[in-house]
């Protein structure tokens, strides 16, 4: 009988962190002491930021989409961290087709043997969420791509199952749930159905888009979410999720850091 995989036995040596949003990938920058990485191996012109580094046995890159070239004159509400001014910087290139894009060129250019997914998202208190908690994700679907023909339908849910990671849950004592991703902060009534249908007990804006990117170039991926405001809440989703994400971004890259220090020295088939 065959064995397993070489990838799967040997100890992860090179990750890849993808996150959406710079408030929420300056915290990790920093924890793991990252620097920019000017020669990034994308292409001429994309406004994707990369920051690489090692920590420990671990060559470690973290990726964002940077910030959107269009929005940079000032028409929107921008939160950055390092900004003086944040209607002059463009807005974070969030939604799936940012996320998708870079995850794709991540792989490509980097060739790593594990995608970490890090970010802040909504929580669902009927589903156990409450503000701050880390979510390992089981499973990403998507709640806006209706397509109501027989096979296209499943097509546009486009479920996919996160890489099993029980000895990483149990070690950890991390919360596990279902996650759900749209390109709209707000939640129509439509939008709530489809999120009920997932059965998602948290809802973000790229992790299922990353997760097929993931799995069309077969590379193992994980999804640490950290829960920024409650959907099912009495506040208004905005003000909740504007209210709470500086803190929330903080506490998320301890997380990441506990998720990191597991897979240091472990195999594929040990997490």
């Amino acid at each position: 009988m065959a064995g397993k995989p070489e990838t799967q036995i040997r100890p992860i040596s090179n990750i890849v962190i993808v996150v959406a949003m710079e408030m929420e990938a300056l915290p990790i920058v920093n924890r793991f002491r990252l620097t920019r990485q000017p020669h990034s191996s994308f292409p001429e012109r994309v406004p994707w930021v990369r920051y690489g580094g090692t920590y420990k046995d671990l060559s470690i890159n973290l990726i964002w989409p940077g910030k959107d070239p269009a929005s940079a004159i000032g028409h929107c509400f921008v939160l950055s961290a390092t900004s003086p001014d944040p209607f002059l910087s463009g807005a974070d290139s969030i939604g799936t087709i940012p996320s998708a894009l870079v995850t794709y060129a991540a792989i490509q250019a980097l060739q790593p043997d594990l995608i970490i997914n890090a970010g802040t998202t909504g929580g669902f208190k009927a589903k156990g969420a409450s503000i701050g908690d880390i979510f390992i994700i089981s499973g990403c679907a998507f709640h806006d791509r209706r397509i109501p023909i027989p096979g296209f339908d499943l097509y546009g849910v486009g479920l996919r199952k996160a890489f099993d990671t029980p000895n990483l849950i149990k070690e950890l004592n991390l919360k596990v749930g279902r996650l759900s991703t749209g390109n709209s902060l707000d939640m129509t009534l439509q939008d709530e159905s489809l999120i009920m249908a997932n059965d998602a007990t948290v809802i973000d804006m790229e992790g299922a888009a990353i997760a097929y990117v993931a799995d069309l170039l077969k590379v193992p991926a994980i999804f640490v979410k950290a829960v920024t405001n409650i959907v099912d809440g009495d506040k208004p989703i905005v003000e909740e999720f504007l209210e709470n994400l500086a803190a929330v971004a903080d506490a998320l890259d301890p997380a990441v850091e506990q998720v990191v220090n597991f897979i240091n020295g472990n195999s594929l088939s040990e997490l």
